[in-house]
C-alpha cells in the first residue's frame, strides 16, 4: 500500500492472544489460546469485532466468520526471544529482540536487594515469585506492621514493588522504583520496575489503578523516534509511555483501567494531530489474564466492541486503525503467567481495502505499514501489510483464471494488476464468436482499474493454458495488450509471466516491447 495517512491509530488490546504458535512449546505454552478461553465461557458477544473480520483470522473461525468483512485481518507471530510486554510493544514498533530480559524464578539475587534496600532506607519482604493479588493477601499485613517493602517477580522480567497507600503514598512508591530502575542496569536490566499500590484492610486487599511501569529504554531506534524525526505527532495513552521509557513521544496521556483509556482514545480522535496515536489497553491482562478471570476478560472484550462503533465513526477519510495485542495471557490455563500466541491483526480505514492479510512473520509489520502509510522514513525489518509478493500477485492471476470464457480457444488467461493504492484487479480473457470483440486478461484488468479511476501501476501478472488445467509454458501477452500496458505504464512496469507450479518470470514492460507507439 503506497496510500498515504494524515493519522495512524494502534489500539493494543494487552494479552489478547489468538492461539498457539509453532514455537509456544518452548515457552512452556503448547495449546495456549487467550480467545479460545474466551469463547468458551459462552459470554463473548462481539459483534463489531467480527464484522470487521476476527472470525476470518487464521485459527479463529470459531468466532464466526463474514463474507464481507469491514477492515483488512490476519495474525501475527513474535519473532523475539519472549512473551512479556517490553518486547511486544518494541517489537510493534519495529525492534526484535534476540535476548531475552533475565528472569529471575528463585528471586534476586542479595546484591540487587541490599543495594535496593541501602538506597531506599525500607526492608524487603518476600523476594520470590507471587501472584499479584495473592503477593499482597499474604504480605500486606507485615508491610503495614513494619513499613517493609513487598518486591516480589513473575515469569516475566519484571520487578514489582507493592506498597500500601496509606503506608507509601504513590509518589514515594514511584521514587522508590526509579531508584530500582537506576539499580537493575547491565546483566540484571530487568525489563519493567512496577509500582503496585494496593488498599483496604487485612483480609481485603485491593490493588489501585495507580500502577505504573518503568521500563528500560528501548536498545534501538523504533518507529517513535523514526514519527519524531519527521516531525510528526506520537500521542501516547495508557503505559506507552511507561513502555518505552518516554523515548519517541511528543504527548502522553496517564489512564487508569480500560475505561479510562478508550474515553481518551475518544477524545484524541476528535483532535487534528498529524501522526500517530498509541493506546494501551492494559486492563485485559493485568486485571483479568493473570487473575485467570476468564468471564470478565470475555466481559472486557465485549467493552471495547461496544466502543469501537462510536470511535470509527470519528475516524476522517485519511485514517488508519490497526486492532492488535502484544502476547497472550490465557486466563484458561493453570498459570497466570503470560503465554506465547499469535495476536489478531484487524487494519480499518476509508482507504483501505478489506482482504486476509495472512499470518505475519513478525509484529514490526506494524511499524513498516505505519511509518509508510504516514510517509516517514524508517529501516526495519518489518513489511508493509499491503506490499504483495510476486508469488501472491500470481496465485491471484491463476484464481482469476478460473473465471475465463474461452469456449473458442480453450485457453484460458488470467491476470492481476497491482495499483500503487495498494489495490489489486483480476481480469481474465472473455471471447465472443465475432472475434474482434474478444478481451484479454491483462486489458480486462487495466481497464477496469482506469474506470475505477486508478492511474498508478505497480506490478501485473499474467498466466495461461489449456481451461482446466494448470498452466504448464509461459503465457505471454499479445501485441494489443503490450501497446495498452504502455499506454498506462511506466516502461519499468514489472510483468510477472508463468505459474504458481512452474515458477514466475519477472520481465519489465520495456523489454517486451521495446518500440511502443507514443501520443507524439
Amino acid at each position: 500500500m503506497r496510500k498515504k495517512f494524515k493519522r495512524a491509530f494502534i489500539i493494543v488490546l494487552d494479552s489478547l492472544g489468538a492461539g498457539e504458535c509453532p514455537d509456544s512449546a518452548l515457552f512452556g505454552d503448547a495449546g495456549a489460546s487467550t480467545l479460545g478461553s474466551l469463547f468458551r465461557t459462552g459470554r463473548l458477544n462481539i459483534p463489531n469485532l467480527i464484522s470487521m473480520g476476527i472470525g476470518n483470522i487464521e485459527g479463529l473461525s470459531y468466532l464466526g466468520k463474514v463474507n464481507n468483512p469491514t477492515a483488512a485481518y490476519g495474525r501475527m507471530a513474535e519473532r523475539s526471544n519472549g512473551k512479556d510486554t517490553t518486547l511486544g510493544h518494541w517489537e510493534i514498533a519495529g525492534l526484535i529482540s534476540k535476548n531475552p530480559f533475565p528472569t529471575y524464578p528463585n528471586g534476586f539475587p542479595p546484591e540487587i536487594i541490599e543495594a535496593f534496600e541501602e538506597a531506599t532506607g525500607r526492608k524487603v519482604l518476600c523476594n520470590k515469585p507471587y501472584s499479584g493479588t495473592d503477593v499482597i493477601r499474604d504480605y500486606g499485613e507485615e508491610h503495614m506492621r513494619s513499613g517493609d517493602l513487598i518486591v516480589y517477580t513473575s515469569a516475566d522480567s519484571v520487578f514489582q514493588i507493592a506498597a500500601h497507600e496509606d503506608i507509601v503514598p504513590p509518589e514515594k512508591l514511584y521514587e522508590y522504583c526509579s531508584i530500582a530502575r537506576k539499580i537493575l542496569m547491565g546483566e540484571h536490566s530487568v525489563g519493567r520496575v512496577i509500582a503496585r499500590p494496593f488498599i483496604g484492610e487485612a483480609g481485603s486487599f485491593k490493588r489501585t489503578a495507580n500502577r505504573r511501569d518503568f521500563s528500560v529504554e528501548p536498545w534501538g531506534k523504533t518507529m517513535l523516534d523514526a514519527l519524531r524525526e519527521g516531525e510528526k505527532d506520537v500521542l501516547a495513552v495508557g503505559k506507552i509511555s511507561d513502555i518505552f521509557a518516554g523515548c519517541g513521544i511528543s504527548e502522553k496521556f496517564i489512564t487508569h483501567g480500560n475505561g479510562e483509556g478508550m474515553e481518551m482514545a475518544l477524545k484524541l480522535a476528535e483532535r487534528d494531530f498529524n501522526g500517530l496515536c498509541f493506546v494501551n489497553l492494559v486492563d485485559f491482562d493485568s486485571v483479568y489474564g493473570h487473575r485467570n478471570d476468564a468471564v470478565g476478560y470475555a466481559e472486557a472484550l465485549n467493552a471495547f466492541d461496544a466502543f469501537l462503533p462510536e470511535f470509527v465513526a470519528k475516524l476522517c477519510d485519511d485514517d488508519m486503525l490497526i486492532i492488535t495485542a502484544d502476547h497472550g495471557c490465557d486466563p484458561g490455563d493453570v498459570s497466570t503467567d503470560h503465554t506465547r500466541e499469535y495476536v489478531p491483526l484487524l487494519v480499518y480505514g476509508k482507504k483501505i481495502e478489506p482482504r486476509d492479510l495472512g499470518t505475519r512473520a513478525q509484529f514490526s509489520d506494524v511499524a513498516r505499514t505505519v511509518t509508510d502509510a504516514l510517509d516517514v522514513e524508517f529501516e526495519c525489518e518489518g513489511k508493509n501489510f499491503f506490499d504483495i509478493s510476486d508469488a501472491e500477485l500470481m496465485m491471484l492471476a491463476e484464481k482469476a483464471r478460473e473465471n475465463a470464457y474461452c469456449p473458442y480457444s480453450d485457453f484460458a488467461v488470467g491476470a492481476a494488476l497491482l495499483t500503487k493504492s495498494g489495490k489489486v484487479y483480476l481480469g481474465c480473457n472473455i471471447e465472443n464468436a465475432s472475434f474482434s470483440p474478444t478481451v484479454c486478461a491483462e486489458r480486462t484488468a487495466i481497464f477496469s482499474a482506469v474506470a475505477d479511476g486508478e492511474r498508478d501501476f505497480a506490478k501485473i501478472a499474467v498466466c495461461g493454458g489449456k481451461k482446466g488445467e494448470k498452466p504448464n509454458k509461459i503465457c505471454t501477452p499479445c501485441g494489443v495488450c503490450r501497446q495498452v500496458m504502455s499506454e498506462f505504464c511506466s516502461p519499468n512496469l514489472p510483468v510477472l509471466l508463468g505459474g504458481s507450479e512452474i515458477g514466475t518470470e519477472r520481465h519489465s514492460l520495456s523489454s517486451l516491447l521495446p518500440m511502443s507507439f507514443d501520443m507524439k
